[in-house]
């Protein structure tokens, strides 16, 4: 694809790229803001190196893809600005944000468009890297009897297999912990692409078959979505972005790095129904 206002350069054939020539603190103009797009739809997830955002700024990046999404438990640390999640790990932290492979939350029953991760604070001997996967590899690298066993499935994602620990948290009278149902196979909405949407953070069991089934056909679809064949792995510096397409890959964030410093600041943009 050829981009004129913006430089993009491929990481893998397969998936990822970084993108030079965009100053995300300012307003994108119509045709920067179709090719960045165009070039998140062809590489899955892209890569912005030495940015300077404020959190406005940070969300009206975000909202020029569509409006924000509000995590249903997370805690609100900006009451002002509810719709920035905060990621940061440190000596204290007793777990971080995605250490399983997943696709953020997919508990929703409209689970979201794509996620925008900026970070000003990285470990400074290195590690807290990310690695993400493409879920369109994963389902066209099944073989046909498998992709066929699949269609028509759905799974249960549910809320509280992924955040069990904020069950009995009280910093949010809202507090939610939504379930859903959704199809194993999903359709993607812009690109018509097919791909894989099980997660092993989130997805409970297949609907309608016995539970030894689920299991094993989870187990092998979970491992077959690691496949390193279908990764990218970013390595952070201070001021990177990060936005993928939460509708056709899955993310892992190393954590390498205990007892020094990760920390930034997402935000998420709203999708819908999976089909």
């Amino acid at each position: 694809m050829a981009y004129q206002s913006i430089e993009v350069r491929k990481l893998t054939p397969t998936i990822g790229a970084e993108i030079f020539g965009v100053d995300l603190a300012q307003p994108l103009g119509n045709q920067q803001f179709q090719e960045v797009h165009d070039a998140l739809m062809e590489n899955l997830v892209i890569f912005f190196r030495d940015q300077k955002m404020t959190i406005d700024q940070h969300k009206d990046f975000g909202r020029r893809f569509g409006p924000l999404h509000v995590h249903p438990n997370a805690p609100v640390v900006f009451k002002e600005h509810p719709e920035i999640l905060v990621i940061k790990a440190d000596e204290k932290s007793k777990r971080v944000a995605g250490e399983e492979w997943h696709s953020d939350v997919s508990c929703d029953a409209e689970p979201p468009m794509g996620s925008i991760l900026y970070l000003t604070e990285v470990p400074p001997e290195g590690g807290g890297d990310t690695l993400f996967a493409n879920m369109y590899r994963a389902y066209e690298t099944l073989s046909e009897p498998v992709k066929a066993m699949l269609q028509g499935l759905t799974a249960l994602h549910d809320s509280t297999k992924a955040h069990y620990y904020r069950v009995k948290a009280t910093d949010r009278e809202e507090m939610k912990f939504p379930n859903a149902e959704h199809p194993i196979v999903r359709t993607h909405p812009v690109t018509g692409r097919k791909c894989l949407f099980v997660n092993q953070s989130y997805v409970l069991h297949i609907a309608g078959i016995p539970k030894d089934e689920s299991s094993a056909i989870l187990a092998y679809l979970y491992n077959h979505c690691t496949n390193p064949n279908f990764q990218v792995r970013f390595r952070w510096t201070p001021g990177a972005v990060a936005f993928w397409d939460n509708r056709c890959t899955q993310h892992l964030a190393v954590w390498d790095y205990f007892p020094q410093t990760r920390s930034g600041f997402r935000v998420t943009i709203a999708g819908d129904k999976p089909v």
